[in-house]
């Protein structure tokens, strides 16, 4: 591999070191280290990106598995990775790539295959993908290929999506967004003691992004994975649901049932009925879509028109079954609007 690119948000500081400004953690990086993510390293007093196109994931999914339910529904997205994370979550399904960069010694290589951007969109129109979608680990440690990526994706009439924990700063957030068609942005909790203490992060900074997205005109929605015990309570979810509706009632909000994994192993799974609590909590709030995932089979995967109730796209897991919305945008039955991007 040649030498990493120099990275795109930093600053330098006294005695050879250098202050990352990617992210909230605000790194100060000592010549010869790196930042809290593992993929952002100080080489003689430059800051350099090691996690630019190497590559760790690429798959062709469904859009519906990012969750994004109301972005072009039935069509499939190019999905890509880069090591690392600037969170370290304990409940994290994709640790094993996601945490990797930490254990790595200084100088050694990040695990991956180099991809160019223009090779990524070219897989992408080869696949007849509608989108690219920068996902899996945290799309923010690698975010100068994702830009480089995006120009020459939106050249291509491809959409663009980014997945992530929007634990992000606002000038690199408001850089990408220009050629971000849509986002889905993980809200773990809503308690600043449940990001710090399971996440190593805090809470504000993410509800920055998610204001600052839809300021840009980013399509949102938003995921909360249920931890039983842990952040799944009436009162902070009524607070969390508020929250959202006081942002944009019709963003729509995932409620995700947990499985456990990596530090947390032995907390019980999500019950259907704690889905089902946060559910009617949301509609309550006046959030006019509300879905749960990870819990296939039951009503909470498909969308409704909010003012007559028809089924308008019907869905089991990551399938499409039915799609009344088509590009329409709008309720066929009683012609309600429903927002989202359609075609």
């Amino acid at each position: 591999m040649s030498t990493p690119p120099e990275a795109r948000y930093w600053q330098p500081e006294d005695g050879g070191s250098v202050r990352c400004s990617l992210c909230p953690h605000a790194c100060r990086i000592a010549p010869g280290a790196r930042g809290r993510c593992g993929v952002r390293e100080n080489r003689a007093g430059r800051l350099l990106a090691l996690s630019y196109g190497r590559c760790v994931a690429a798959h062709l999914d469904p859009i519906e598995k990012k969750p994004l339910f109301h972005l072009l529904p039935g069509s499939r997205s190019l999905s890509v990775a880069a090591a690392g994370c600037n969170l370290r979550c304990q409940h994290c399904q994709n640790y094993t790539i996601s945490q990797l960069p930490r254990d790595l010694a200084s100088g050694q290589e990040l695990p991956g295959e180099d991809l160019p951007p223009a090779e990524v969109v070219a897989a992408a129109v080869r696949a007849g993908a509608a989108s690219i979608s920068f996902t899996y680990t945290e799309p923010s440690v690698f975010w100068e290929w994702c830009q480089d990526i995006a120009a020459l994706a939106v050249e291509r009439g491809l959409r663009t999506v980014a997945v992530t924990n929007g634990f992000l700063s606002a000038r690199p957030l408001e850089d990408l967004g220009a050629r971000l068609s849509a986002a889905n942005v993980d809200l773990k909790a809503f308690r600043d003691g449940f990001y710090r203490h399971t996440c190593g992060a805090r809470l504000q900074p993410v509800l920055d992004t998610i204001q600052r997205l839809r300021a840009l005109g980013v399509w949102v929605e938003v995921t909360t994975l249920l931890i039983p015990g842990l952040n799944d309570g009436d009162g902070e979810l009524a607070e969390l649901a508020a929250w959202l509706a006081s942002v944009d009632r019709a963003m729509p909000w995932h409620v995700s049932a947990f499985h456990p994994d990596f530090e947390l192993r032995g907390l019980p799974p999500t019950p259907p009925e704690s889905l089902a609590r946060a559910r009617a909590l949301g509609l309550e709030a006046g959030l006019r879509f509300v879905y749960s995932g990870n819990a296939w089979g039951d009503d909470g995967e498909h969308t409704r028109c909010p003012a007559c109730q028809a089924m308008l796209v019907r869905r089991h897991g990551f399938r499409v079954l039915e799609d009344r919305l088509g590009a329409r945008g709008a309720c066929p039955d009683c012609g309600e609007r429903i927002e989202g991007l359609w075609a």
